[in-house]
């Protein structure tokens, strides 16, 4: 039984997400999700409670009454604005740098950090979100960091003990279909969805998304297509597509150099060709929270 049939769906039935990660990050990210979520045009986000404009965004959320989860964030990638762990009640060394900061890329996470102070940090997380106003609908995790795609350490175990105690689902593929990664990788993917299952914690069938970095040949155009390429693709169950909408300003290109892409995610789920697509197909967007009810109706 797929994850549609659980929710009350038919088997070829096709049910999609459309999340916006890295809400909250900065300013950009929060007028541009917003501004998806408020058109419904994308099902839910995902806020980085570690960053400095995570209070707006849950506002902006809660006001709208937005399906917006927790961004599990433990890496802090650009080289001019970095943020740390929420923890203040215990100490946290394994998870940053020398500067206080977290690390800038997942296999200090993997190498370094210790699962108590991992499960803390989530807790945290989770909890400053909570504190904020947020009813979370979900939890995922920024740049994959718990997942061990580096060095094989992951620690899935540990989310999936603390999704479980806050009763939410959490951003796991059930199958690599379509991800593009190895397949000797699948045996792997099938144990931690099992792992998921017995710790009570709903997961997606499928997790896709477009390459993060805008090719050098790359264009609007052909961005879009790619999308509405993914969305003829849909297999039946339930399908999440990530995408990065921000606004583009002087603070995110301050910020970051591959802005453009981010720019072009946020036109993409208001552009008619793209909702023409959703609606030929017949895919049926839903929201995190659908998921998360479902996991606390157990």
């Amino acid at each position: 039984m797929n994850l549609a049939q659980r929710l009350g769906a038919r088997a070829d039935d096709r049910l999609l997400i459309v999340n916006a990660d890295d809400y909250g990050m900065c300013r950009a990210a929060n007028t541009g999700i917003t501004s998806l979520l408020a058109a419904r045009a994308i099902s839910s986000a995902t806020v980085m409670t570690p960053c400095p404009w995570a209070p707006d965004a849950i506002r902006a959320a809660v006001a709208g009454g937005y399906d917006v989860g927790v961004h599990l964030t433990f890496t802090s990638e650009w080289e001019g604005y970095r943020w740390g762990p929420v923890t203040r009640d215990r100490a946290v060394s394994s998870l940053v740098d020398e500067a206080g900061y977290f690390p800038a890329d997942c296999r200090a996470v993997e190498e370094r950090a210790d699962p108590d102070e991992v499960h803390a940090e989530i807790a945290a997380q989770i909890r400053r979100a909570v504190t904020l106003g947020l009813d979370p609908s979900h939890a995922d995790n920024h740049m994959g960091s718990l997942y061990g795609l580096v060095t094989g350490r992951d620690f899935l175990d540990v989310v999936f003990k603390a999704c479980a105690e806050h009763g939410l689902p959490f951003r796991l593929p059930r199958t690599l279909d379509g991800m593009g990664l190895p397949e000797e990788l699948e045996p792997i993917a099938a144990a931690r969805a099992e792992a998921a299952d017995a710790a009570g914690v709903v997961i997606l069938d499928r997790l896709w998304t477009l390459p993060f970095e805008l090719a050098e040949d790359e264009t609007y155009e052909s961005v879009k297509n790619d999308m509405i390429g993914l969305i003829r693709a849909l297999r039946p169950g339930v399908t999440e597509i990530y995408i990065h909408p921000f606004e583009e300003t002087g603070e995110l290109r301050q910020i970051m150099p591959h802005h453009a892409k981010r720019a072009m995610e946020l036109r993409l789920f208001t552009d008619p060709e793209v909702r023409r697509a959703v609606e030929e197909e017949g895919v049926r967007l839903i929201g995190w929270s659908d998921l998360r009810d479902l996991q606390r109706s157990r």
